[in-house]
């Protein structure tokens, strides 16, 4: 049995707060993810990541407004497919369709509060425990290696890595899924303006509602750059700090 003393030493070093990194680990991760999304090879695999936290949104988004989900689906081409039932109509299938597209930004901006109160273990944790939830509703091998690599380098890096490298890979997820979160809006409408992605999710919501899809289009992308701008500010606290200066 685990005892208190154990129970207390790891609910301390779940919300304990770590130092905060030097401002050139900051100003190097930032740099790092932004190489990553704006280079092919790199973003290629990367983009895996963004699926994943893509149809985690609306799974999410699904379970919240009582739709019944039925499966997650996550491709070697990084497209993803989230199936679930319910009133083909109204709010729920609305706010399900939405959440895709601004899910990482939304996560990122999430990580970026936590890492502003220097809680990386804490993030890392979590980060563990939605990709577990996730990994139930997955129904095909792909989509169940992705999670189980993504959940495994995460475990690996908060279980066995020093206090240092924990902040390097921390800052560079979440400075990497607040970049992240725009790219896809932008390929979205190139590909829609080519005739490509007739069913996107866009273009669902366009039909949904009295608002054209470049209306939707736009929303992601204002949401995630909004993301963008607030989680900047989080993560840059070390440098505002090493400047003297406060949010």
């Amino acid at each position: 049995m685990v005892s208190i003393d154990g129970l207390g030493d790891l609910w301390d070093k779940l919300f304990s707060a770590q130092p905060d990194p030097p401002p050139l680990l900051v100003l190097v991760t930032a740099l790092v993810a932004l190489v990553v999304v704006a280079t092919r090879l790199p973003w290629r695999i990367a983009r895996n990541v963004v699926t994943i936290a893509h149809e985690g949104g609306h799974a999410l988004a699904a379970l919240l407004t009582g739709r019944r989900l039925h499966g997650i689906r996550l491709h070697s081409d990084t497209s993803g497919l989230t199936l679930s039932a319910g009133r083909p109509t109204g709010p729920g299938m609305i706010l399900t369709l939405l959440a895709g597209y601004v899910a990482p930004s939304l996560v990122g901006l999430a990580g970026a509060w936590l890492l502003g109160g220097n809680r990386i273990t804490l993030l890392l944790w979590l980060t563990v425990a939605l990709l577990l939830a996730m990994l139930v509703m997955i129904r095909n091998v792909y989509g169940v290696l992705s999670l189980l690599v993504t959940g495994g380098v995460v475990l690996a890096v908060s279980w066995y890595a020093s206090a240092q490298t924990q902040a390097a890979f921390a800052w560079t997820s979440v400075w990497f899924l607040l970049l992240a979160g725009v790219r896809p809006v932008v390929e979205l409408q190139r590909l829609r303006g080519r005739g490509r992605m007739p069913e996107s999710d866009a273009d669902q919501l366009a039909r949904l509602t009295p608002f054209p899809a470049l209306f939707w289009v736009a929303v992601f992308g204002l949401v995630n750059l909004a993301a963008l701008a607030v989680g900047a500010m989080l993560l840059a606290g070390p440098i505002l700090t090493d400047a003297g200066l406060t949010l």
